[in-house]
């Protein structure tokens, strides 16, 4: 009998972006390699490069993926560990959150990589009803509680 694959460990940092409006920007994205998983939204970030910090790779996964550019982030809001299987791997992705007030904006997904291009669809910004009222798959499942938690 064949153990399991041991997932692969994977420490990323995510951002909440926050608009005047009070509006979250979403990323709705999936697995090509498993398209029957369907799509879910998820906030801009991604993994840490090799050396990089979390506050670090948070403000690059932003511009990156948004074409915004943040000056700095504070302490992160939450930590969340999931274990899921993505690419053909199965990852245990360690996660820390981070909050930043934005200007609204249109994003862009000129500065997307090769793997974003692949696996990322679109990008929306979410009012507080809406993430509290849809019925599509966000991550975190919280999000609508940390929203509404930084937006005092």
């Amino acid at each position: 009998m064949k153990d399991p694959p041991r997932p692969v460990v994977r420490n990323a940092a995510r951002v909440l972006l926050i608009d005047p409006a009070g509006r979250v920007l979403l990323l709705r994205g999936g697995d090509s390699a498993a398209p029957e998983a369907g799509s879910w939204w998820i906030t801009p970030g991604g993994g840490l490069e090799p050396g990089e910090d979390a506050r670090a790779a948070a403000i690059r996964e932003v511009e990156e993926e948004t074409g915004h550019r943040l000056a700095g982030l504070g302490d992160p809001v939450l930590r969340r560990a999931s274990v899921f299987p993505f690419g053909g791997r199965l990852l245990d992705q360690r996660e820390l959150y981070f909050v930043a007030r934005v200007p609204a904006f249109a994003p862009h997904t000129a500065g997307w990589t090769e793997l974003e291009r692949r696996e990322l669809q679109e990008q929306r910004w979410w009012t507080l009803d809406e993430l509290r009222t849809t019925e599509e798959t966000v991550y975190p499942e919280a999000l609508a509680d940390l929203v509404a938690e930084a937006l005092g």
